[in-house]
């Protein structure tokens, strides 16, 4: 089976214009409009560009996102937070995985109807990862 890319229809490039989603022989490529141009980029790099940023929020923050996911979950006794924060630990793996998975369509459509959005430029470089309910350093809540 061939993979997917990760965050399709979630990734818009510099001009606020989508960025399509194509395959050159099995491997998923994003595809930006460059004045007609189309330019392919392996999502692969996309991908992993993006679960980087999302591990670089992570990494500092691990007791309190175990605390506050094992709350959301009903479950917020210390076996259960024990075992969020082990897979905290494995991120790393929990990425690895994903790229193989992928994300359900369904999961795709509530990120990008919550307001998830990656800005690419040309080249495929992850210019600005615009996620609902993060604080910037502003003091905004949106980015």
């Amino acid at each position: 089976m061939a993979r997917k890319a990760l965050f399709s229809g979630l990734i818009v490039d510099e001009n606020e214009n989508p960025v399509e989603v194509t395959y050159v022989g099995e491997e998923p490529m994003y595809v930006v409009n460059d004045a007609g141009f189309r330019r392919h980029i392996p999502s692969e790099s996309v991908d992993r560009q993006v679960l980087n940023l999302m591990k670089e929020q992570i990494r500092g923050n691990e007791d309190v996102i175990s605390e506050q996911t094992a709350k959301m979950l009903g479950q917020d006794d210390l076996f259960s937070r024990a075992i969020i924060q082990n897979q905290i630990k494995q991120i790393d793996q929990q990425f690895d995985q994903l790229m193989q998975s992928g994300i359900p369509d369904e999961g795709r459509a509530y990120m990008g109807m919550m307001g998830f959005k990656i800005v690419i430029n040309l080249h495929g470089e992850v210019i600005r990862l615009d996620q609902p309910g993060i604080i910037d350093e502003s003091g905004d809540d949106d980015q």
